[in-house]
């Protein structure tokens, strides 16, 4: 039984080393695609959807801010004027039960599209 030398085993070793860094090249070459198909897919179908959510937020946290300040001014005129026709405890006693009577009718509107 003949043994085999080094010299044998080169021309197996290098035939599969070249297979192995050709599918190496096609694994990166899948990756590579994989990756920029993904890339592609975020940019059009989740970026802009989530760009438009933010705009969206940002307006209607504006917006709400904007109706609580007039709210805060509306309040202060209701004040005022009270206080002079019915006197400063009174004025706030009114507009006090407006703001619960509003915060409760909001709250059971709410609770009741919750429970829909």
């Amino acid at each position: 039984m003949a043994r085999k030398t080094p010299v044998d085993d080169a021309p197996r070793d290098d035939f599969l080393t070249r297979i192995i860094d050709e599918l190496l090249d096609l694994l990166q070459t899948a990756r590579d695609w994989i990756r920029q198909e993904a890339e592609a897919t975020v940019k059009e179908k989740i970026v802009p959807p989530l760009q438009k959510l933010g705009l969206t937020l940002a307006s209607g946290t504006a917006a709400a801010i904007l109706l609580v300040v007039g709210l805060l001014f509306l309040a202060v005129a209701a004040i005022v004027y009270l206080s002079q026709l019915l006197g400063v405890p009174l004025a706030f006693l009114i507009i006090g039960a407006v703001f619960i009577i509003g915060a409760s009718i909001f709250t059971t509107i709410k609770v009741k599209a919750m429970q829909r």
